[in-house]
């Protein structure tokens, strides 16, 4: 099963000039706004080196151990609920 990552929206200011400039490029491209924004946002940020931190072998057994056994988890979710009534 994969997981989606969650969106976020975020809300910027532009002065007109600088919008009318987006758009305009935006639409040399033929694409929206939106997505020519996002595109320089990856591309700027694609040039970037992030740290990758290996876990350590002990997290990466416990992991493991834990995926195994997660058709044995179980709904405490209603047990949560009746301590919150009280």
């Amino acid at each position: 099963m994969q997981t989606q990552s969650p969106q976020i929206q975020l809300k910027i200011s532009l002065s007109e000039q600088l919008n009318d400039h987006l758009e305009s490029k935006a639409s040399l491209l033929g694409v929206p706004v939106t997505q020519f924004v996002k595109y320089l946002i990856l591309k700027e940020v694609d040039s970037e080196n992030y740290p990758v931190f290996r876990a350590s072998d002990r997290v990466q057994k416990n992991t493991q151990k834990a995926l195994k056994q997660l058709d044995k988890a179980v709904d405490a979710s209603d047990f949560f609920q009746t301590l919150n009534e009280s």
